[in-house]
C-alpha cells in the first residue's frame, strides 16, 4: 500500500483546481440523451470569466445532448487528482460569442471555431466542484455548492 500525502487544505484545494482550470487544456464531459444513454467525451476547453468554453461538432452526440436540460458534469485529471465539475451548459454559436471569449479559446488552444457553421461552443457555467486526490482528502472535497465558492 502507497502511503498517502497528508490532505490539503480546501484554500489549497481551490487554488489547485484555479490552476488546472487556467492550463489544462482538455477535460472529460459527460452528457446523456434524452433516452439515458451516456456519452464520455474529452473536449478542448478555457476558463473564461467563471466558466468553461469547450467546442465541438453541433451534430455529436454531447452538443445534441446538452440541448434539452444543459445538464453536463465535466471531469479534470486522474483518478489520484480528481475534480469534478457539474454545470449547465449551453449552445452558444460562434457569431454570438463574446470577442474576447472567442480570443481566449484560439488563443489558449491555436484553434479558432469562429465562422464554421460546422462547430459550436458549450459554454458551462459550474454549480458544484469537488476536488481530492486520496481517501484523506474525500471528506472534504465539495468546494463549490450553488455556484458559490465555500472556501
Amino acid at each position: 500500500m502507497t502511503e498517502s500525502a497528508p490532505a490539503r487544505s480546501p484554500e489549497q484545494r481551490k487554488q489547485d483546481v484555479l490552476h488546472r482550470l487556467e492550463h489544462d487544456e482538455d477535460v472529460w464531459v459527460a452528457t446523456a440523451s434524452p433516452q439515458g444513454v451516456p456519452c464520455l467525451v474529452p473536449l478542448s476547453f478555457v476558463w473564461d470569466r467563471n466558466t468553461l468554453l469547450l467546442a465541438t461538432r453541433r451534430t455529436n452526440p454531447t452538443a445534441v445532448n446538452v440541448t434539452p436540460k444543459g445538464r453536463v458534469r465535466l471531469s479534470l485529471g486522474h483518478t489520484r487528482d480528481v475534480v469534478l465539475i457539474d454545470g449547465e451548459a449551453e449552445i452558444v454559436e460562434g457569431a454570438e460569442l463574446p470577442t474576447s471569449s472567442g480570443d481566449a479559446f484560439a488563443e489558449k488552444l491555436k484553434w479558432d471555431l469562429r465562422g464554421r457553421p460546422a462547430w459550436v461552443y458549450l459554454r458551462v457555467r459550474p454549480h458544484g466542484i469537488k476536488a481530492w486526490r486520496e481517501e484523506n482528502e474525500l471528506a472534504g472535497r465539495d468546494l463549490m455548492t450553488d455556484g458559490s465558492w465555500l472556501v
